[in-house]
């Protein structure tokens, strides 16, 4: 065993690199971020565009969005947990009124390729837990709000003549809206993708709160990198392996966000 002054060199990194939990709870952290992401995007941009075409209440209507944003994410947790529960909560309630066995959101950690084909797939293909898919739904309403105000913004931030200008040319509804908002909207776009994915590696707090204990379950199939991380370092106090654990999601989300600049801002209109 090393001791406390030995120099180790790459060990830490070798030893989480070889880690088979680290990997499973990497491939959670792309699950997770693969769901959220274009359900958050797309979500938010679609209460955006609904938002700005309200001419009454609008400021009523930012409030009500940006609540869940403001909201302690312990208080949500605690709320959605209840919400989620296989006998009290809420959805499954609502379907036992159609008669329909809801199932246990928080405690199935089979893959939802492995639950709607009946059959015992091979690990990569089973697919993110119904317990993984049950946090991200969450945690895409918990930041709903704030998306839709970064594009309430981009898109208020549009020059009316572009509209004006589409009308004339007899341009309906949809066509507006793909040749002429979202085009202009792809600054507000490309900074909340990136902002999206950073924030979707680094979830953390929903993990604890809500599939314990012990967190991280039922079998790991809610654990991600940054839970990973902390049950290294304050669970297990392997500090050097939470320190290259740390360094690797640094580097990932490097790279994720290098890779993003290079090819998505190619399609980004500064106009």
């Amino acid at each position: 065993m090393a001791g406390p002054n030995t120099f180790i060199s790459f060990g830490n990194y070798l030893n989480v690199l070889t880690d088979s939990l680290f990997w499973n709870a990497f491939l959670n952290t792309l699950y997770y971020t693969a769901f959220s992401l274009p359900f958050s995007i797309g979500l938010s941009m679609f209460f955006a565009v609904m938002l700005n075409s309200v001419t009454k209440g609008r400021t009523f209507f930012r409030v009500v969005y940006y609540l869940p944003v403001i909201t302690s994410i312990v208080a949500v947790s605690v709320i959605w947990k209840w919400i989620y529960h296989p006998r009290v909560g809420l959805i499954n309630s609502f379907l036992s009124i159609l008669n329909i066995t809801g199932p246990e959101w928080l405690g199935e950690y089979r893959g939802i390729f492995e639950i709607f084909s009946g059959k015992n797939l091979p690990y990569l293909l089973k697919g993110p837990s119904l317990a993984l898919l049950s946090l991200a739904a969450m945690s895409v309403w918990k930041s709903l709000g704030y998306d839709v105000l970064i594009f309430l913004t981009g898109l208020q931030s549009i020059p009316q003549t572009y509209y004006e200008a589409a009308k004339l040319d007899g341009a309906g509804s949809w066509k507006t809206f793909r040749h002429v908002t979202l085009p202009l909207l792809s600054p507000t776009t490309f900074y909340v993708f990136i902002m999206s994915t950073i924030s979707s590696f680094q979830v953390f707090a929903p993990v604890w709160l809500m599939t314990g204990p012990p967190a991280g379950g039922p079998l790991d199939s809610t654990n991600v990198v940054v839970f990973y991380l902390y049950e290294k370092a304050f669970q297990f106090f392997k500090f050097g392996a939470a320190s290259a654990t740390a360094f690797i999601l640094f580097s990932v989300l490097l790279v994720l966000t290098a890779i993003q600049k290079r090819y998505s801002e190619r399609k980004v209109f500064y106009g």
